[in-house]
């Protein structure tokens, strides 16, 4: 890591020194507030430095930063705060009635909204007053980190699981050879080397742009932060900077796409190097017409936040093997296992059980039955099912379990079906996803309801409990829904109509 290095965010501009130096200030005063080794530091921030000084202060402190999804609600928001047992939550001002429910005794300190944000997500009628301590007057009161670095330690991400409840991926802090073996990973498969130029559309609260996002602030040349995702801006920011490296989910080639073709061909392209994307199925269509406007810079890995990057692959490769989603990056290995945790041969679809030697183990927090559940061998599973061809490469197929991935966002239908059932005239209800042109998929609901039942209702009676992303886009009203004998739920049967002559189903 160096010095050197440019960090833009919206009009402002900090140096690489400068945030650095904010970081161990930022370790200091976490330390004087509590904070030991092996504590929880929760951070509810859109796209901001504070986001990355917070991030990487609670690492040289040696705790566990925790992005929080600020689209959550305050009940999902007080479930991982009390779940982490957070010490701490660093919070934008505006998303302070996020907190209405936080546990007792945690310290809040309040970060100011930028100019770049509140322009982009406009004023918060429901802002709190200012709770807490001041981010900028507490950060200025504290002296850098003078004592050495604890053991580093990655953030601990939250991951949905079966039970509907996310859960906390918690890693044992790395060796300096496994701290070596991740930066050659992220080199791999983002294109983080030092001198980049790289530009962030995604949220740093999101597993794959938090790992992008920590990586390029330590590296970059230049390392560019949009607050949130403009098909048309993020054209513009490539050009103006030269940016040569990037991490896109499906989603934002969809609406890249389309943009009208006078806006595609207004703006300067050549500087892309590599443009990579992951976290949820890429039609096609969409990566063979991404390639063909930015040429071969596409690339695609396929990973997990319990796994990390295990494969990647070019547009090249792609292009010979489509739908492939790569061979095995270095120190990954992948096993494809039937049901009876025999190895599949070549073709033959199985369960993806993966292992990325430079990842230090980790158990899901407080949860220790469910990080063994999805072990076989050591080798662990993210509940994708797929297969390898003759020549190393894994083309996913399918789901395991009943994970809805929209936009590049982990769903789980348990929690919904949780809040469904609660609703007033919902009898029953089975919650899964289907095919949607933008987001790869969107959340469907079917209800058995009595008389009378809306739409309406129930999507006002699910808004007040979940986040807006997991209230279904289609509700379908069944006058019964399939179960077998034993009364198990056949989801499937619903399901699969939706997916008829789609292709692929993930």
């Amino acid at each position: 890591m160096t010095s050197d290095g440019v960090i833009l965010s919206g009009a402002r501009q900090r140096s690489r020194a400068e945030l650095l130096g904010r970081a161990r200030r930022a370790a200091t005063g976490f330390r004087a507030l509590g904070i030991r080794p092996g504590d929880c530091i929760a951070l509810l921030l859109r796209n901001d430095y504070t986001f990355l000084e917070a991030s990487l202060g609670a690492t040289i402190a040696g705790g566990y930063a925790v992005p929080v999804n600020w689209h959550w609600k305050a009940e999902e928001v007080a479930y991982l705060l009390q779940d982490c047992d957070a010490r701490i939550v660093v919070v934008h001002a505006d998303l302070l009635p996020l907190l209405a429910r936080a546990p007792a005794g945690i310290t809040i300190i309040a970060a100011p909204v930028p100019p770049e944000l509140a322009e982009a997500y406009g004023p918060n009628p429901s802002a709190a007053a200012p709770t807490g301590l001041d981010w900028e007057a507490w950060l200025a009161g504290q002296a850098e980190w003078d004592a050495p670095p604890e053991p580093p330690r990655e953030s601990m991400v939250y991951t949905s699981g079966t039970t509907g409840r996310p859960k906390g991926v918690r890693r044992q802090s790395p060796t300096p050879d496994q701290v070596a073996g991740m930066a050659r990973n992220r080199a791999e498969v983002y294109g983080l080397k030092p001198g980049v130029r790289a530009l962030l559309p995604g949220p740093l609260y999101h597993s794959a742009p938090n790992s992008f996002g920590l990586r390029a602030a330590q590296l970059a040349e230049l390392f560019v932060l949009m607050p949130r995702f403009e098909p048309e801006e993020f054209l513009a920011l490539i050009e103006r900077h030269r940016i040569d490296t990037t991490f896109v989910v499906p989603t934002m080639m969809v609406r890249l796409l389309r943009l009208p073709e006078a806006v595609r061909r207004r703006y300067d392209l050549s500087s892309l190097r590599q443009v990579t994307h992951a976290a949820a199925p890429c039609p096609p269509e969409v990566k063979r017409a991404m390639i063909e406007w930015w040429g071969p810079v596409i690339h695609e890995f396929y990973g997990a936040t319990d796994i990390g990057a295990v494969t990647a692959c070019t547009s090249e490769e792609w292009l010979a093997r489509p739908g492939t989603v790569g061979r095995l990056v270095e120190g990954a290995s992948i096993r494809i296992l039937d049901d009876q945790g025999q190895d599949c041969p070549p073709g033959e679809a199985g369960e993806i059980f993966a292992r990325l030697a430079c990842l230090p183990d980790f158990t899901y927090h407080k949860r220790d039955a469910d990080r063994r559940a999805v072990e076989r061998d050591g080798m662990i599973t993210a509940g994708d099912v797929g297969y390898l061809d003759e020549a190393g490469f894994l083309f996913v197929c399918d789901r395991k379990r009943d994970m809805i991935i929209s936009g590049g966002v982990n769903i789980y239908p348990t929690e919904i079906e949780a809040a469904l059932i609660d609703v007033e005239g919902v009898l029953d209800c089975a919650v899964f996803g289907i095919p949607d042109a933008e987001f790869g998929e969107a959340v469907c609901a079917a209800l058995l309801a009595a008389p009378g039942t809306t739409e309406r209702q129930v999507r006002e009676a699910l808004r007040a409990r979940l986040a807006g992303f997991k209230v279904p886009k289609v509700i379908e009203f069944h006058e019964a829904l399939p179960r077998d004998a034993s009364g198990k739920l056949l989801k499937r049967q619903l399901r699969d109509p939706h997916w008829q002559g789609v292709g692929r189903r993930i």
